[in-house]
């Protein structure tokens, strides 16, 4: 396991997923223990800015581990991605992480070993994440035994299911697994509905979510018939940020399972 982190058992940590300031504030409000920042929430998260690391930084006090990923979709990067990645690692670093979160797979849907050691490479003592990739692999108890010997502190997983409560009996397995050599973190449509279930079904001792609600944008004029994103994304007049008061409520939940 990287970095000086040690696991505390005797409470639940939750990660909350961030893609502005307003969010990382409103995450720390609400008492989260560590921010995953990226952009692009839509597509499940890429890398951020130096700009919003650095502004976040200033204006949080949370632990903030940083998502590399140079664009949406699969996680088989060409060349020229992979150079964006070397060189965001070393950027994001200067720029004040506390923590990397990135994955990196072959065209067999195995972990891609020998990329994963040199961009590891890059991160010096960083605890790093291997992120949601990890539901894409074919034999994830193979894939598990890899990341944990590259060396990773810990997995975000669904348990290769579309949500962790889908996937909750491949968490609890991976848990086991681990026996304590890695952290493995729930995550994928983790809510106030389904977070004891899945905390008590699991034995986690960590989570993942995003806890965010809409909000209305303050623009008084409005042009509603012009999209920037794709048909099926939300209007560029409803904002997606993080709810404090989500945030405590699952940070209640969790206490309460102690």
């Amino acid at each position: 396991m990287r970095g000086s982190e040690m696991k505390q058992h005797h409470e639940v940590r939750m990660e909350v997923c961030v893609d502005s300031v307003e969010s990382a504030i409103n995450a720390e409000r609400g008492g989260a223990s560590r921010i995953e920042l990226c952009c692009n929430l839509l597509e499940g998260g890429t890398t951020p800015s130096y700009g919003l690391l650095q502004v976040v930084k200033q204006h949080t006090h949370l632990p903030v581990f940083v998502m590399v990923r140079p664009r949406g979709g699969d996680f088989l990067y060409s060349e020229h991605e992979i150079a964006v990645m070397r060189a965001d690692l070393k950027g994001l670093r200067a720029c004040g992480a506390d923590g990397i979160v990135f994955g990196v797979l072959t065209k067999a849907a195995q972990i891609d070993v020998n990329l994963c050691r040199e961009l590891l490479s890059l991160c010096g003592t960083f605890p790093v994440t291997f992120h949601r990739a990890f539901d894409m692999v074919q034999d994830p108890v193979t894939a598990l035994e890899d990341i944990i010997s590259l060396g990773f502190s810990r997995v975000l997983t669904s348990g290769g299911e579309l949500s962790a409560l889908d996937g909750l009996p491949m968490i609890g397995k991976l848990i086991e697994q681990a026996n304590g050599r890695i952290t493995v973190v729930p995550g994928g449509g983790i809510t106030e509905r389904n977070l004891q279930r899945i905390l008590e079904g699991s034995g986690a001792c960590e989570f993942h979510c995003s806890a965010s609600t809409s909000r209305d944008s303050d623009m008084r004029i409005r042009n509603g018939a012009v999209r920037m994103g794709t048909p099926c994304c939300s209007s560029e007049f409803s904002i997606k940020v993080v709810d404090a008061s989500r945030v405590r409520a699952l940070c209640s939940i969790a206490k309460g399972i102690l």
